[in-house]
């Protein structure tokens, strides 16, 4: 067992076996403390069991989907891996009850929870012996979801793609590791040993991403957003819906151009959402990126050819172990 004296330290367990042993490694029964953020319409079975059969944990994004729905991902998810797996539950949608009600029923040990509080399902999720494992944007929320009994918490700085908060990732996981003692997962700019080797130094013991999974060979998305991840500099995101507070990173496109223009104008809500309406369905499975909601965090730079889940694995373990054993 990983004492507390040594959880937030990253410990090469077995070269041969490439195992990294950390508290989340220990609490989840991973081989690498590596998460696949939830990504609507994109983290479902495909990409969920390419990433825990390549040894991180695979998340199923939930949100957008019926209790059906769900349930047909999660048994697709067990009909292609026997590893570890978790569902993302977005709290903000209407049908949240049927999604836990699923979760419980169907047996998944392991949730991820965003956009609100799990305090009105804790009593629940724990009697079913389910791990919770909230996404947070502040140290206060962090200390609150800790209170409330969750067992990790993952800080996700403003430089993730989609829905993020105003804090960047480096002082967010300073200031969450600080605040907690409970397993701090650090995201948001991650996509490289180097950074994940940061991710531990400022007290992580595990790291969620979610741009570098789009350019896997796994990955569910129409080819014309891989090519224009694979295409995209470090200076390619941009920031909606600030001034409506709620910000979405997404690659530039002639939507955001629009969405932008409109909103320096103070355009009412309603019409600004009217123009992104369906946007992500038009990115994911359309491939218009023109018209369409590219989300993606500003490591997309990172992202320049298309490889294997488990290659983008091995190379972060590669990239990770130069910085950490030089001398091997």
């Amino acid at each position: 067992m990983i004492n507390d004296q040594e959880s937030n330290l990253l410990v090469l367990n077995n070269t041969k076996e490439r195992t990294i042993m950390t508290k989340i490694t220990e609490l989840l029964g991973i081989q690498y403390p590596i998460f696949q953020g939830a990504m609507a319409q994109i983290s479902t079975s495909q990409l969920v069991a390419a990433v825990s059969n390549a040894g991180g944990l695979g998340i199923i994004a939930s949100g957008g989907m019926s209790g059906e729905q769900l349930k047909q991902e999660i048994d697709k998810t067990r009909t292609l891996t026997d590893k570890p797996f978790a569902v993302n539950v977005m709290l903000m949608m209407e049908n949240c009850d049927e999604i836990i009600d699923v979760i419980i029923a169907n047996n998944v040990k392991i949730i991820t929870t965003g956009a609100g509080t799990p305090k009105r399902y804790m009593s629940r999720l724990k009697e079913a012996n389910i791990i919770v494992i909230p996404v947070v944007p502040s140290a206060k929320l962090a200390k609150k979801m800790e209170d409330l009994g969750v067992d990790a918490v993952v800080a996700e700085g403003m430089e993730a793609g989609g829905h993020i908060g105003e804090v960047a990732t480096m002082p967010l996981v300073t200031a969450v590791t600080n605040a907690v003692t409970i397993p701090v997962l650090a995201a948001g700019g991650i996509a490289s040993g180097k950074s994940m080797a940061a991710a531990f130094a400022l007290g992580a013991s595990g790291v969620q991403m979610g741009t570098v999974y789009l350019g896997s060979e796994e990955c569910p998305i129409a080819q014309e957003y891989k090519n224009k991840v694979i295409e995209s500099v470090e200076t390619s995101t941009v920031v909606t819906g600030r001034k409506n507070g709620a910000p979405v990173r997404t690659i530039r496109n002639e939507m955001t151009a629009h969405y932008i223009e409109l909103e320096n104008k103070d355009v009412a809500r309603e019409e600004l959402e009217k123009l992104t309406m369906g946007s992500l369905t038009k990115a994911v499975v359309d491939g218009d990126v023109e018209n369409g909601s590219l989300m993606a965090g500003q490591i997309v730079c990172q992202v320049n050819k298309l490889k294997s889940v488990k290659e983008i694995h091995e190379e972060i373990l590669n990239d990770y172990r130069k910085v950490v054993l030089p001398e091997l």
